[in-house]
């Protein structure tokens, strides 16, 4: 059976995930305590449904620590299992519960009882949260939601449950250091010293996958000793990540406006590794 687990960081896009799941054909669950996970699994394979994605969160925080075990014990019994773990920074979070008027999830476990001077701030849930889901993150396909459009997230969700059943994926992920570093991140490579088509009035406008901007960094002998160094360390140390049993690495470029030199690297990494390994391509700043 095909199982996506969905979790994630309140108020970091987990319902718009399992809408676009639902839409594909899944048989969708939300908040499904984790003791609960196997039972359900054998009462959908008995009625013969092929695919599920099930929502589990801190919302079932007492029970969460079992969940890895669980995962290793359906891959084991032959189950092609992903986790989808999403989040955002701390800012991006409380500007969306601002907006929605909503109270964390949390508040209502950790304190509505007290005083409220004694109650938790919703900063201190999203911590707290962090640490309850942290071991989930770990296990996890980690998509950092801070600066995505609702139509960009449902396109990645789309990637990861197209994923066939691989021991790693590998994630190339072009951003923007005026943004910030993103969260979903493994390991991060500044490209922000390479000559920038940006100064170029032609180019400008154009991305790191535009033939123009291809053509300029084609022909400057830095990026291509910056694109070997990337490519040895990561042929170098991917060996021992797939035998660490990680099922996803994100390997983030990044340069000042995340539209041609990063991109450009990106592209170029991932065709670079696409014939042996499974590759997925994001790009941040792109629409």
């Amino acid at each position: 059976m095909e199982i996506l687990l969905i979790s994630g960081i309140s108020g970091s896009g987990k319902s718009v995930a399992l809408n676009v799941v639902e839409d594909a054909g899944y048989y969708c669950v939300d908040n499904l305590p984790p003791s609960l996970l196997a039972d359900l699994v054998n009462t959908l394979i008995k009625e013969g449904v092929p695919s599920a994605a099930i929502a589990i969160d801190s919302r079932s925080a007492n029970q969460l620590t079992h969940l890895p075990d669980s995962i290793r014990t359906l891959r084991a019994e032959g189950h092609d299992v992903k986790v989808l773990f999403l989040t955002a920074s701390t800012e991006s979070l409380v500007a969306r519960f601002s907006e929605t008027r909503r109270s964390h999830p949390l508040s209502h476990r950790l304190g509505l009882d007290k005083e409220p001077g004694d109650r938790l701030s919703l900063t201190e849930c999203i911590q707290e949260e962090r640490e309850i889901l942290s071991g989930i993150q770990l296990v996890a396909h980690v998509i950092d939601t801070s600066d995505l459009s609702a139509n960009k997230l449902r396109a990645w969700v789309k990637d990861v449950i197209e994923i066939g059943h691989t021991p790693l994926t590998l994630m190339f992920e072009s951003f923007a250091f005026k943004i910030g570093v993103p969260l979903d991140a493994d390991f991060v490579f500044d490209v922000r010293m390479l000559p920038n088509p940006h100064y170029d009035p032609i180019m400008r406008p154009l991305t790191g996958r535009d033939e123009p901007v291809i053509q300029f960094l084609k022909e400057q002998p830095m990026v291509d000793d910056m694109f070997a160094d990337i490519e040895q360390f990561i042929t170098k140390w991917l060996p021992a990540f797939k035998r660490d049993n990680r099922s996803y690495l994100t390997v983030a470029i990044g340069c000042t406006g995340g539209q041609h030199r990063s991109v450009y690297m990106v592209e170029k990494l991932a065709a670079h590794f696409k014939a042996q390994e499974q590759v997925l391509v994001r790009h941040r700043r792109l629409s």
